[in-house]
């Protein structure tokens, strides 16, 4: 069964509680989402090591109940 948004956006707030976080559904089909997120915890970090920290939040859903996220991750502007 596909991830909502809901519960994509809850796990990422849970694991980065200060993030801001857009979710939005690419195909229509509950499998395919983007998302943008803003933290002050990405300042400094590899836009690697940023997704590192988002797929960690996620703990191990992506490729299996969430099958594509394309993830846009920042700090706040200074």
């Amino acid at each position: 069964m596909p991830m909502n948004a809901t519960d994509i956006e809850r796990m990422i707030k849970e694991a980065i509680p200060d993030a801001s976080v857009t979710i939005r559904d690419l195909a229509g089909d509950g499998d395919h989402y983007a998302a943008e997120i803003v933290s002050e915890s990405f300042r400094g970090k590899s836009r690697v090591q940023q997704h590192q920290m988002v797929y960690k939040a996620l703990q191990g859903n992506m490729g299996g109940e969430l099958h594509a996220l394309a993830l846009q991750t920042s700090a706040p502007a200074s």
